[in-house]
């Protein structure tokens, strides 16, 4: 299939190679550009760094050369990011921002100090809050910002006016509404019909009702392994 990848070029590359090695043609169409943030940060004092995305925990290590701080990140992904880095005490919710909360409880007292949130400047969940709701005291400040696309590339545009798209992969609502507020704004809802779309979750899959899709899969947990399990992939 001819599948196209909405991630971050980061992210994006390697994803490409799985699915190239499966026997599928990726065409890598960045919805989301990362620009990361200078700013002076301290963490002393800080018990522990939460990672909502592989962008957070690349932020952080080039603002802090501190990777004996224990990372918790919301899913394997991030935290494969995070030992490429160089981080050595790294664990995974695999999962949401409900399950990185249940594992941070589980894991850590709110007597043992304070948990950074390494966020970007858009939220997706309000992990601070559910936190906060247990006890723990939360420092969050953004360190990097993703920008989303104002158009479709010239490629992505023609392969969908071509039909010869089957099959795109989203990973977040923010991507999904990109995705579908570009295809709107480039007149292409009707092409829409031949495409599948493979979801990380069901909040991805709400963000794309109302154009007819092919069909519409949903990952089993909102992990790129179950998303990877998908019929068709």
């Amino acid at each position: 299939m001819r599948l196209l990848i909405t991630r971050p070029e980061t992210d994006a590359l390697p994803l490409a190679e799985t699915l190239r090695a499966r026997g599928h043609e990726a065409v890598i169409e960045p919805l989301l550009t990362i620009d990361y943030l200078d700013l002076a940060l301290n963490l002393e004092g800080i018990c522990g760094v939460l990672i909502t995305s592989a962008a957070g925990i690349r932020a952080l290590a080039r603002l802090s050369g501190d990777r004996r701080v224990p990372v918790y990140a919301v899913g394997s992904a991030s935290a494969a990011t995070a030992r490429e880095l160089g981080y050595r005490n790294v664990h995974t919710a695999d999962g949401d921002v409900h399950a990185l909360a249940d594992l941070v409880t589980n894991s850590v007292s709110p007597d043992d100090g304070i948990l950074f949130h390494a966020a970007g400047s858009t939220l997706a969940g309000d992990l601070k809050a559910l936190l906060e709701a247990e006890g723990f005291t939360i420092f969050r400040t953004a360190i990097y910002h993703a920008r989303t696309a104002t158009a479709l590339s010239d490629t992505a545009a023609d392969v969908i006016a071509a039909g010869g798209l089957d099959g795109v992969l989203l990973y977040s609502p923010r991507t999904a509404r990109t995705f579908v507020r570009l295809l709107r704004d480039a007149g292409l809802e009707e092409h829409c019909r031949t495409i599948s779309v493979y979801c990380l979750s069901r909040a991805v899959a709400d963000a794309i009702a109302g154009l007819p899709w092919h069909a519409v899969h949903v990952a089993a947990q909102p992990t790129q392994a179950d998303l990877l399990r998908l019929p068709g992939l």
